[in-house]
């Protein structure tokens, strides 16, 4: 199943059976090009692979009150469990959406279009709630797909293992890993996309400040006071991703812009 990770009331309890049964027929949905793919899958639940995050029984939060706190489903939900939460005004703080396996984009079973209409219905949805005055949406890639990019990124992590990390061949162009450091992390590499889309996102702006993923981890733990998780954790080289906002009290707020999802254009509701 599409899932989300984040710290209808009177039928919660049969809705939340019919997903569990849903869940374990493996759901699947067809793409647009017609080919039935199933929602979830497994070795792209990346929170799945850390104790603090995994679900692997799948099991069912407590009750919608429940989620983005610590029950039996560990922090770990399906994407109808998030839209309930945010129904109820219990959205969390924080939240990692991940589409559909059909709708993500993914060459071979997904396409752009499948996933426009997933980024375009959930940022659509996601205006119209009353939360939307306090939200920033950050969309983020975990590869290019192989995509050729001219521009060399730059080193910030060494690696002195010829044999496995392949990055920059196997000259050693990598550089020399620090004494301690842990190797075949030679990075940055091929750049992908990063979107914010906010009330307090800069209009008609690109951002040149080098970053990466770990970058909204930064923003996540500098906002809510948090500190570096340490362990050679990527946050700790991160660059910011402040300069993409405007928090400033003067600062000009974005109204809401709601496109079709198939199209992709502004839609008849056009911007308000």
């Amino acid at each position: 199943m599409p899932r989300a990770l984040h710290g209808d009331g009177s039928k919660v309890g049969s809705n939340l059976q019919i997903r569990q049964q849903t869940l374990y027929r493996g759901a699947s949905h067809k793409n647009i090009n017609g080919t039935s793919v199933k929602d979830y899958v497994t070795h792209h639940e990346a929170f799945m692979y850390y104790n603090s995050t995994s679900n692997p029984h799948h099991l069912l939060p407590t009750s919608v009150a429940m989620i983005g706190h610590t029950d039996k489903a560990n922090h770990q939900y399906d994407l109808t469990e998030f839209w309930a939460a945010a129904r109820a005004g219990n959205m969390p703080a924080i939240s990692y959406l991940k589409a559909p396996a059909y709708q993500n984009g993914h060459p071979g079973y997904s396409d752009p279009i499948d996933e426009q209409n997933y980024l375009v219905s959930t940022i659509n949805h996601l205006q119209r709630l009353p939360e939307w005055n306090s939200t920033a949406v950050i969309i983020a890639y975990d590869d290019s797909d192989g995509w050729y990019d001219h521009v060399m990124p730059p080193i910030v992590s060494q690696s002195g293992d010829t044999k496995h990390d392949r990055l920059l061949g196997v000259t050693g162009l990598c550089g020399t890993t620090p004494a301690g450091a842990v190797q075949d992390q030679c990075g940055y590499g091929p750049r992908v996309p990063m979107l914010v889309i906010s009330p307090y996102a800069k209009t008609n702006f690109v951002d040149h400040s080098i970053t990466d993923q770990s970058s909204i981890l930064r923003f996540i733990e500098d906002n809510w006071g948090l500190g570096r998780m340490g362990s050679q954790s990527f946050d700790v080289k991160a660059g910011p991703i402040n300069n993409m906002f405007d928090f400033s009290s003067s600062g000009h707020r974005t109204g809401n812009l709601l496109l079709d999802p198939t199209t992709g254009m502004q839609n008849a509701t056009g911007l308000k």
